[in-house]
């Protein structure tokens, strides 16, 4: 597996028209079988920068892109649904099938878009996986997102908002702040921070419309990997036991030393495994 950082000259980029007028950003490179990478929550496809680069040099058509709402795509106006945004993207750039590789909420994406366009899915692998239609039950969770609405319209509401953020999905409930690499941290804080402000305006516009996928796990039908860090939520813990006991044929790997972001806190492992993973299919 090698690092051809040459590939991050060959970048092309764009926008593709979705429902509601809205436009998805992405950036695509290389040619072979194609693998899409969805970020998480309040960040945008940059957390891919680590696998971006190698991925294309391993001879893949490598797409990643900003979910509605986040980064340069466009902020929410309405109820919307992303794995018809998915689906949109995948037909602009002439992709019948792809690899979906997502973290947190782009696990919840790809899941969804399995269920919902089985045809345009080829295999899963899901890092740290939000699944749709079960909820947090956490307590740690649970107390921030009820610090992240009560800061909502505050004076000095987006940065605790953030904070919060901060606390729920990188430093998680075993670590203090201080135990977190503070430039990773900030890398993170800078790319939430950026998501509040460009996208306020879309905050309560809408509603996500989801598939429910938490009562479906058994109609996933592709080859699924599923991995979680175990310095990270319960919730997130039973939610990849819940994929790896439901999808049929779906591996566990359990990743040390990594809170929610395993592939930036345990890069070297988090990379192994993607790569076993896409060598193992027959693309």
């Amino acid at each position: 597996m090698t690092h051809d950082f040459q590939a991050w000259s060959e970048i092309d980029n764009g926008t593709v028209p979705i429902a509601d007028d809205g436009e998805l950003f992405y950036e695509t490179a290389g040619s072979g079988p194609a693998v899409v990478l969805l970020h998480g929550g309040m960040l945008d496809q940059h957390m891919w920068d680590e696998q971006f680069s190698w991925l294309v040099s391993s001879g893949l058509r490598v797409v990643r892109y900003d979910s509605r709402g986040h980064g340069l795509s466009s902020t929410v106006t309405g109820d919307w649904a992303n794995h018809d945004d998915l689906a949109a993207l995948l037909d602009a750039l002439d992709i019948p099938r792809a690899v979906l590789v997502g973290l947190s909420h782009g696990s919840r994406v790809a899941l969804d878009t399995a269920l919902a366009h089985p045809d345009r899915v080829s295999a899963l692998f899901l890092a740290a996986p939000g699944v749709s239609g079960r909820p947090f039950t956490d307590p740690f969770v649970l107390e921030h997102i009820r610090e992240q609405v009560a800061a909502i319209g505050a004076p000095d509401g987006a940065e605790r908002y953030v904070e919060h953020f901060l606390r729920m999905w990188v430093d998680g409930p075993y670590r203090a702040p201080s135990a977190v690499h503070p430039g990773f941290r900030e890398r993170m804080r800078a790319s939430a921070s950026a998501n509040v402000e460009v996208h306020a305006d879309g905050v309560g516009a809408g509603m996500p419309l989801e598939v429910g996928a938490a009562d479906r796990l058994a109609e996933i039908k592709v080859p699924t990997t599923v991995l979680d860090g175990d310095l990270d939520s319960t919730d997130i813990s039973a939610n990849a036991h819940a994929i790896a006991l439901q999808v049929p044929g779906a591996r566990r790997v359990r990743i040390p030393a990594a809170g929610h972001m395993v592939n930036l806190e345990n890069t070297p492992l988090f990379d192994q495994e993607l790569h076993a993973f896409l060598s193992s299919l027959a693309l």
